[in-house]
């Protein structure tokens, strides 16, 4: 995927969740942030950030802070960007464990959920949901970086789905080089932890793939191990 137009800035403050002061050109202004998430690893005082300019007229603010520089490499935090990598990869066949797919949709709804992605291969349907990671520690990355009861919902359903016979997959995109594992975040989160177990265990596959992270984009590279205990 790839945006518009770019410009650089410096991180100086996070207002709330939505707003944070950056420093472009010198002049401090205020700016949207396009992830709800902590991110407090990432937002320090100082960091150097990447941000999409936009010329809608209803906007308050006219740019977006997309990246985050973390030991000289670019962390995507779009919230909005794993689905889209996603999609594309999934249609282009990349990912290995699912393989070439006859028919590929955005946000369809199944029980009292609506999924990422719907797919039909063959004779056999199925669902995958899109989780985003940007937290990572010493090359291990981790989801969530803060409680979340709507995404432990959506694994739950997920694997109710699969015993139904839907094929279905939890796929965490990983908005970084240079990871060398994923394990979910059991201190922050351990009910979302013991949902991805049983989802694992009613047959959903559970994987995790890394991004190249460009000053304007992002793409799906490689496939990241991933640990569930």
């Amino acid at each position: 995927m790839k945006y518009g137009e770019i410009v650089r800035g410096i991180f100086e403050k996070r207002i709330n969740r939505f707003i944070s002061e950056v420093y472009i050109d010198g002049v401090k202004i205020q700016v949207h942030v396009k992830n709800t998430g902590r991110l407090k690893e990432l937002f320090q005082p100082g960091a150097e950030v990447l941000l999409e300019s936009t010329n809608n007229p209803n906007r308050k603010t006219k740019y977006s802070i997309i990246a985050v520089l973390k030991e000289n490499n670019w962390v995507n935090i779009d919230s909005q960007a794993p689905n889209a990598v996603a999609f594309d990869a999934v249609k282009e066949g990349k990912i290995t464990e699912i393989g070439e797919v006859d028919f590929l949709k955005r946000e369809v709804t199944y029980g009292a959920s609506r999924f990422d992605l719907y797919f039909k291969q063959g004779d056999e349907e199925g669902f995958i949901e899109v989780k985003g990671v940007t937290l990572e520690n010493e090359g291990i990355v981790m989801f969530p970086d803060a409680p979340t009861t709507r995404g432990t919902k959506h694994v739950l359903e997920l694997a109710e789905a699969a015993e139904k016979g839907y094929r279905c997959a939890i796929l965490f995109v990983v908005q970084l080089k240079g990871c060398r594992k994923f394990v979910p975040n059991r201190e922050t989160d351990p009910a979302f932890a013991d949902a991805l177990l049983k989802a694992a265990e009613a047959g959903v596959q559970i994987l995790a793939y890394d991004t190249v992270v460009t000053e304007d984009g992002m793409t799906l590279d490689s496939a990241v191990p991933v640990e569930l205990i």
